[in-house]
């Protein structure tokens, strides 16, 4: 089906855009795909089969009958951008007419074909979607042969091929330009559909305007609206600056651009489940989580609890978090708390060790899988702690640096990477596959350099 995204997009007209946090651009490398929409549609064959049915208010055609059309060969559809206006779109296809001839007997005509065509994009009036109309459809012969005898004088033969062809072929063929735009703009359905984050909301993809047609390509721009579940909007902060495919990538290639700003914005549906109370005494590689270890970056727990006590921690994020990207590398900035416990005999409260402020950074590697965006996390850097409060005294924060780094990595950054597999969802739009994307970390945004080529 992705053949067909270029027909879909190529009308598009030329708009004054607003700030987007998503831009497509659709590119030559996809100008081949559009080909499948009429193999898949079996326009052509459908045309073909019709043509010989007789219909209310069609005429007959002088000189012959019992009219069939066969051998329909599989089209070649070429297209090119119209800046502002939509694609010239030429189907190339070749098939054999037969019926009785004016002269008795059976008669072959083989023809070989070009159909041309302006498709426009209109707004359909219900639903606000792109809807595509063929303009100035036309019938060009390339070549034409025929089985009536060699002896019959060729203005006579010229002047009824000439007749019939013109009023059997545009009738035919122009029927299928307008059915395949037909079965495409099917394919816009979904467009708006909003599309759930787990339980935590939904994210749907608003066209900001109508996209931009170039020489090159098309640039659809996206203002995606992001709702908690409980209905609440949450708005894409300023970014600052325009967004804008960088430079460099393959001319006619294709791409998504997802800005820093609306993953941001996705990620802020998350931040509750960002929060965690850990009370396992062995994670991953670290010490047992006893006040034990902790007495050995901070002596003063050894003589607050002289035997070992199980700990709790308890980290909450009170500050929506944050993606930045550097060309290569994407940073999660965590804003939040984290508070130690020493654990009590059953139906005892835990008895809170301190309370700290942190900043700290994960580093985020991206991938797709099944259309979904996939975020897994590493720490990159504790970046600041300080005491809130502490009831075992005063104590250096940097004496626990080094403890509460790998306790980060080891039982916080996990938790983290759970709560992200659920994927933030992609733009769907008339069936593109992003799963073979290459992900390219830029300046303040994701690239997802499209695979839309051919097998």
């Amino acid at each position: 089906m992705l053949r067909i995204l270029f027909l879909a997009l190529c009308g598009l007209l030329t708009h004054t855009r607003a700030d987007p946090g998503a831009l497509l651009r659709l590119g030559l490398d996809i100008m081949n795909q559009v080909q499948s929409a009429m193999d898949e549609s079996h326009i052509l064959e459908q045309m073909a089969a019709e043509a010989g049915k007789k219909r209310p208010g069609m005429k007959p055609i002088k000189g012959i009958t019992n009219l069939k059309v066969k051998d329909v060969q599989l089209p070649v559809i070429t297209l090119s951008f119209l800046p502002g206006v939509g694609i010239f779109q030429c189907v190339s296809t070749g098939m054999t007419i037969t019926g009785k001839s004016f002269i008795g007997g059976n008669m072959e005509i083989i023809v070989v074909l070009n159909i041309t065509a302006t498709n426009r994009l209109l707004q359909d009036e219900k639903t606000g979607l792109p809807t595509f109309k063929s303009e100035g459809c036309e019938v060009i012969l390339v070549s034409v042969k025929t089985n009536l005898p060699s002896n019959m004088l060729p203005k006579v033969v010229n002047k009824f091929l000439d007749s019939t062809l013109h009023k059997v072929l545009p009738s035919l063929m122009c029927p299928a330009i307008d059915a395949v735009l037909v079965y495409v703009n099917r394919k816009w359905a979904n467009l708006n559909a909003p599309m759930p984050v787990g339980q935590m909301g939904i994210v749907k993809y608003v066209l900001t305007s109508m996209p931009t047609t170039t020489a090159n390509y098309l640039q659809v721009d996206f203002s995606p609206v992001v709702q908690q579940q409980e209905g609440n909007t949450i708005q894409l902060a300023d970014a600052g600056e325009a967004l804008e495919f960088p430079e460099g990538y393959a001319e006619g290639s294709s791409q998504l651009l997802l800005s820093a700003t609306f993953l941001t914005t996705e990620l802020a549906l998350l931040q509750k489940s960002f929060n965690v109370n850990v009370q396992d005494m062995k994670i991953g590689k670290l010490p047992p989580q006893t006040t034990k270890t902790l007495a050995g970056f901070i002596p003063k727990v050894a003589k607050a609890y002289p035997k070992p006590k199980p700990l709790v921690t308890q980290i909450r994020i009170n500050k929506p978090p944050k993606v930045t990207m550097k060309t290569g590398k994407s940073l999660l900035h965590l804003h939040g708390t984290l508070e130690m416990f020493a654990a009590r005999r059953r139906g005892k409260a835990p008895v809170s060790l301190f309370l700290l402020e942190t900043h700290f950074n994960l580093k985020i590697q991206y991938s797709v899988r099944e259309d979904r965006l996939l975020m897994v996390t590493s720490l990159d850097r504790l970046l600041s702690l300080s005491r809130e409060s502490s009831s075992i005294g005063a104590f250096s924060e940097k004496e626990l640096t080094s403890f509460i780094t790998d306790y980060l990595q080891e039982a916080y950054v996990p938790v983290v990477n759970d709560v992200l597999q659920v994927g933030f969802p992609l733009p769907d739009l008339l069936d593109i596959d992003y799963n073979l994307a290459e992900l390219d970390i830029v300046e303040n945004a994701l690239v997802l350099v499209l695979d839309l080529k051919l097998d």
